[in-house]
């Protein structure tokens, strides 16, 4: 025990006349620079609120001083270096007093380091315990006072020092252990966060709350003895719980698979970086503040929407909401739970790859039409089932409608033929506008994805991401102006300098004209067609589609303020949603109108309805329809509809996903 009392001493004597000969120890003047502690980016919603924060290795989030109470910098002060105010930058006082403590227990029980010098430690000194570091840093404390007032240098340290699960500096504590800002703090819990800078791991309140609370009171003891707070205070704290709420590792947070794509736009914009990892660097370390264009109550509601009509098991369902005046993205559901343990949880079905539209492309193709001055009244044969001649092929292509037993064979409009969907009508309408044309027009208004400009497109051949089709259809509400949809308005720095902010850019896909009248059509696909699932107290138009062998189901519409786009389907393989994989054959007319029905009522609801632009007057006809080339059609009855996706590569007999849009 004696030679064990001799080491102490000889230690802790070493240790003070090392630090005073630092005194003497004349170094190179130089202007020590606090380097730049990584920060949390955080995501704010459309309202400000916070969505989520991203962070690397240091959850961190950097706060003046002005924000920090007083009772927690006074509990810091108070058990780390009681003298802060009183030294500059190394204290021979405390190292003498430490010195005498060590000696008389027989341990190193207290340590000399100031809050100066452990912020240097910390930021401006390698790892390592040697004789020549304590020099080192003691003198570098002393520099650092030369160039720094004390609220600085409490201000960083505060916002450097760990304490423990991962938070570095107060505002990360606060919210680890107690789920609020530090701004929030009450007294028992400012001793608590200041208990842990000593020992983080052997203090912590959640996997040692006894002696997390045991410490707290320590604090309070040191705090009440220098006068800090009163004996009542003190008495009140000391009596007081814990309180922990700890913020479990994988938290939860609001419209994740729209926070995955706010992500990917950092990443992959070199705006933000000349390099993948320096883009990353930023986005989880940079303290950025990324202001989005999510509305967390429709994103509530349109989770509701989809959780009230979609079975818990077998088919899922995403959904898109944008404001199509402007692009911003309202509302995102990629699919049903982004944090459950399956391969396609995080997978956002939202956009993906997109998946065929079955006739919920038909709109596209009717303002086409419009476009190249073919008009609403322009009849085309609609049996049940046609054989058409697809030019520079010798392969004939059949299609089918929804029911071979419905259609108008002495030929109906091109009204009635959306409301009904008739296959056949459009078939012979792509043909007439050029599946080419088509494919512009889809370009135009809103899709980004590779599309094959064959004649099938018509009948949803082509895979679209719900995102796409939401801005497709939000081009029509928008009177044939389109807006790239939005996610992100603003990012800034943590000290709000500007990095990022959106700009308004629209382009004209159509006349107003042509816009206003597809809308009339749709209008009426909701009031007495295909849609009616998805009637709304206001004007709404919209449009089924269902893909082959009802492998993917679609309902896209739109009211002025709001378009969205439903699609319901198996996640990783196509299967057809018939029994017994579900209790009903899904059509886009069933679940996702339903879908549509009960989230675009809730998310207006509270708003007045706007009504759409008039009918405008029918334009005469620019050019002549000449009749649709088919062929004879064969002998024997048509077989029930079991259509490919695609022609065939020479072009040959292809018919439509039973796009029985019911």
């Amino acid at each position: 025990m004696r030679r064990r009392r001799f080491r102490v001493i000889a230690v802790s004597t070493l240790g003070a006349a090392a630090l005073v000969a630092g005194c003497s120890y004349t170094p190179t003047e130089v202007v020590p620079k606090i380097p730049p502690n990584a920060q949390s980016s955080m995501i704010f919603a459309a309202d400000g609120t916070l969505i989520t924060s991203l962070h690397g290795p240091e959850n961190r989030v950097e706060v003046s001083l002005s924000e920090i109470p007083a009772s927690v910098q006074e509990a810091v002060i108070a058990i780390e270096d009681e003298r802060f105010y009183f030294h500059h930058g190394f204290d021979i006082r405390a190292i003498l007093r430490a010195a005498r403590t060590n000696a008389e227990s027989g341990a190193v029980e207290q340590g000399a380091s100031t809050i100066t010098q452990q912020l240097v430690k910390n930021t401006l000194l390698s790892s390592g315990k040697t004789l020549d570091r304590k020099v080192q840093e003691a003198s570098l404390a002393w520099q650092l006072e030369n160039h720094y007032t004390k609220q600085r240098i409490l201000e960083v340290y505060l916002n450097t020092v760990y304490f423990g699960n991962g938070a570095y500096g107060v505002e990360a504590a606060a919210r680890e252990y107690f789920g609020v800002s530090v701004s929030q703090l009450d007294l028992p819990q400012a001793a608590t966060i200041a208990g842990l800078i000593q020992a983080p791991n052997d203090y912590d309140p959640v996997a040692h709350p006894d002696a997390a609370l045991a410490r707290r009171n320590t604090v309070l003891d040191k705090m009440a003895s220098l006068g800090d707070i009163t004996a009542g205070q003190h008495d009140d704290a000391v009596a007081a719980p814990l309180g922990i709420v700890p913020v479990p590792a994988g938290e939860r947070y609001p419209a994740p698979h729209f926070v995955d794509e706010v992500k990917k736009f950092v990443e992959n914009d070199p705006r933000f970086g000349p390099t993948p990892q320096a883009r990353r660097d930023l986005l989880y370390e940079g303290g950025l503040r990324i202001y989005t264009t999510i509305d967390l109550r429709m994103q509530a509601e349109a989770e509701a929407a989809i959780a009230a009509v979609m079975p818990p098991d077998g088919p899922q369902a995403a959904l898109v909401a944008l404001d199509p005046r402007t692009g911003y993205v309202r509302a995102m559901v990629g699919g049903p739970d982004y944090f459950a343990a399956t391969p396609t949880a995080q997978y956002n079905l939202a956009m993906g790859k997109g998946r065929g539209t079955g006739s919920a492309f038909k709109p596209i193709v009717l303002a086409t039409a419009l476009s190249e001055g073919i008009p609403l009244t322009e009849r085309l044969p609609a049996p049940g089932a046609i054989t058409l001649s697809i030019p520079g092929s010798t392969t004939p292509w059949v299609v089918h409608n929804a029911d071979p037993g419905e259609g108008a064979p002495g030929g109906t409009t091109l009204v009635e033929g959306t409301v009904h969907s008739f296959n056949t009508l459009y078939a012979q309408l792509i043909l007439q506008v050029g599946p080419q044309n088509a494919i512009d027009m889809a370009r135009r208004m809103g899709v980004s994805t590779p599309l094959e400009a064959v004649p099938a497109a018509v009948l949803g051949s082509n895979d679209v991401q719900p995102l796409e089709m939401a801005s497709v259809y939000g081009t029509l509400a928008n009177r044939g102006v389109h807006v790239d949809p939005v996610f992100v308005t603003r990012i800034t720095k943590a000290d709000g300098t500007v990095l990022y902010e959106t700009v308004h850019e629209q382009n004209k896909a159509m006349s107003q004209d042509v816009a206003d009248t597809v809308t009339n059509v749709l209008e009426q696909v909701i009031e007495r067609g295909t849609g009616t699932a998805a009637r709304l107290d206001r004007p709404a138009a919209g449009k089924t589609g269902t893909g082959e062998d009802y492998k993917n189901a679609w309902f896209c519409g739109y009211t002025p303020s709001l378009s969205t786009a439903v699609w319901a389907g198996f996640p990783e393989t196509e299967v057809p949603m018939t029994a017994p994989a579900t209790s009903i054959t899904v059509y886009g007319g069933t679940w996702p109108a339903q879908i549509w029905q009960r989230f675009m009522s809730a998310a207006l609801d509270g708003t007045a309805p706007e009504p759409f632009p008039p009918m405008p007057a029918p334009a005469p006809s620019t050019r002549p329809v000449p009749p649709p080339p088919t062929v004879p059609p064969p002998p024997t009855a048509a077989p029930p509809p079991e259509p490919v996706a695609t022609p065939p590569a020479d072009g040959g007999s292809v018919t439509d996903a039973p796009a029985a849009d019911r």
